[in-house]
């Protein structure tokens, strides 16, 4: 190239263009930086709660429940037990293994008894997970 060539002159279009590339580039960037300083990689915070009413039917009492992870990590193979406490004594118990629960997922399950829960003191409790 010689003193006397120029390069040519880029056009409005290339320059909006490059302008818009540029751009959303720096959103990415913004929103990868702003996601790795806000994660704490917090363990899993894992709670159970009962749901709605007790549903009797054919002599078989069915009791919902939500398992919520509100932590930051996931958890696998989350174990859940209830037991039913009649004459402080365990009438019935259950278990339920929910395989997946990411950070802020909640999932539904239900216990089956064969004895009515309002009789008695009915306790859910997170037993076990772990970590992927």
């Amino acid at each position: 190239m010689t003193k006397t060539e120029q390069q040519p002159k880029r056009s409005l279009a290339e320059w909006v263009t490059f302008s818009v590339a540029s751009f959303i580039l720096a959103i990415i960037v913004s929103l990868v930086v702003y996601t790795w300083l806000n994660e704490k990689n917090q363990p899993p915070v894992i709670s159970v709660s009962r749901k709605e009413t007790i549903r009797e039917i054919n002599g078989q009492f069915y009791v919902p429940f939500e398992v919520a992870n509100t932590g930051g990590d996931t958890a696998e193979s989350v174990q859940i037990i209830a037991e039913l406490v009649i004459d402080g004594k365990v009438a019935e118990s259950g278990e339920q293994q929910i395989d997946f629960l990411s950070s802020r997922e909640r999932e539904e399950g239900a216990f089956v008894f064969s004895q009515n829960p309002r009789q008695g003191k009915l306790n859910l409790r997170i037993a076990s997970y772990k970590l992927p």
